[in-house]
Parts: C-alpha cells; structure tokens; sequence
C-alpha cells in the first residue's frame, strides 16, 4: 500500500512538473526598424524601414520565459536628407537589410502567460545574447561619376581597409513592453528593443577618410573615391579626418506589435 502511494505522489509531482516545463509559445510580430550611429547620431526613436519576426518560447513559469528568436528588418539613413548641415555637406546615405537570430530572456513583472497565470496582462523587460548579418549599400542619383545603381559598399574599401569588414557581427538585444491575455491561450504583445551591435559598420561609415591617393592603383579609383566621399571626391583636405562619429558601436532598433499562442500540456499518467 505505501508503494502504491509513493508512486502515486510521485507521478503527480513528475506531472506538475512536466506540465510547467510543456508550456511552449509561438508568435509573431511587425513593425518597424530604425538606427542609431554615424548618420543618424542622436534620434533613436526614428523609423526608417519595416521589420517582422518570429520565436518560440519555454515559459519556465509565470515570470520566467526563454526562447529562440528570428528577426528581419531593414534600416537606411541619408545625409541630404538631414537637418545637420554637416551631415548634407558629406553626402553619405546607406540601406541594409539585417537579419538577426538571438536567444532571449523575458521577465514578467506580474504573474502571467496566456496559458495560465493569475493577471490578464503584464509588463516585461528582456535581454539576450545573438548575431546579425548585414551588407550596407548607397545608391546616388545625382553624382557625377557614380551610375544610378545599387552599390554593395563593403566591396569599395571606403575607408582604405586592406580587406574587406565582416558583414555579420554579435548583437545583445535589450527592451521593454507589454503582453495582454486574448481568448485562451491566445497572447497580444507590443514592444520596443535596441540591439547594440559589435560593429561601426552596419552604415559602412566607421573611421577616418583615406589618403587621396589610396586607390590609384585600382582599375577605376574615381568609384572608390566617390562612395567615400562623393561631396568631394578629389580633394586632400578631407583625408585621414574623421568621417563619422566617435562611437564605436552602431545600434539598431525593432518595435511593433506580435501575437502568440501558448501550448500546456497536461497530459499526465493516472494510476
């Protein structure tokens, strides 16, 4: 009789936990993505592009969640479009495509997921650790010397490297929002979260202008100097001066709304 007990209070306490750890969520969300660094400096609540994603999450319990996350977004900035009248004297613009993987860390503030908790809604903070990849490119329409196509600026050494800059890079993903209980286990979600990338080279713009002759030996120096500097390409007053900011690190941003769906398995063994 005892060890009918003692299996019976084990399979319950098995099945307790096996539920906790089956709470598996799957959501989306869209929005928009923008850019804090070399062109665009101190605005970083500016949208420049859309961005989607996806993830899967284990809702440790009420407070906890982790989960893999896949996001893509497109950020641009353009210099002539700027209210800086530096920024429209150089000249520069850029457009980039990322696509980032990163896994994620929510916190709850209140006792909450859609599949159970005590609250119909909740703020959260999260972080995490991921990689991104991206390849920026300028299109000029009106530049002498510069066909009006698409660019891939990492193949034009605009800054005199030797070898080209790698086009991915870690990223560590940080935020805040909001989740809302729906119908069931249904979940609606807002949030915002910057990512501080380990690169000054999302924007293709990182450290100083080259040397005027640096290109001379290349089958056409004229393009390489003027994706560098295509306000003044020819002239010397401009090299080895700093061509953006002093930060060594570009960020990005996505926020957007989301909607997930929450799994509880209860599925236990009776005796």
């Amino acid at each position: 009789m005892y060890k009918k007990q003692l299996v019976y209070f084990l399979a319950v306490f098995l099945c307790g936990i096996s539920a906790k750890a089956q709470v598996f969520e799957v959501g989306a969300i869209a929005g928009g993505a923008g850019y804090l660094g070399d062109l665009n400096q101190n605005r970083p609540l500016k949208i420049s592009g859309m961005s989607a994603g996806a993830f899967v999450k284990v809702n440790i319990d009420p407070y906890w969640a982790v989960g893999l996350h896949y996001n893509y977004g497109k950020i641009k900035a353009d210099d002539t479009k700027s209210t800086n009248e530096h920024f429209r004297s150089r000249g520069l613009n850029f457009n980039t495509a990322l696509n980032e993987v990163s896994l994620q860390v929510d916190f709850n503030f209140f006792e909450y997921f859609a599949g159970g908790g005590t609250k119909n809604f909740s703020p959260y903070i999260f972080t995490g650790i991921g990689g991104v990849l991206y390849n920026p490119t300028a299109r000029y329409h009106n530049v002498a010397g510069l066909e009006d196509r698409k660019y891939y600026l990492r193949d034009y050494y605009t800054e005199g490297q030797n070898v080209p800059y790698r086009n991915y890079a870690i990223t560590i993903p940080y935020g805040v929002g909001v989740k809302v209980k729906l119908k069931e286990n249904w979940g609606l979600f807002s949030q915002i979260g910057y990512r501080t990338a380990h690169t000054d080279y999302l924007d293709d713009v990182s450290g100083l202008y080259p040397g005027a002759t640096h290109w001379d030996n290349e089958p056409n120096p004229m393009i390489n100097k003027l994706l560098s500097n295509p306000s003044n390409p020819t002239s010397t007053d401009f090299q080895y001066t700093q061509r953006g900011d002093f930060r060594k690190r570009d960020t990005y941003m996505f926020v957007g709304i989301g909607i997930s769906y929450t799994f509880v398995s209860q599925k236990c063994y009776t005796f």
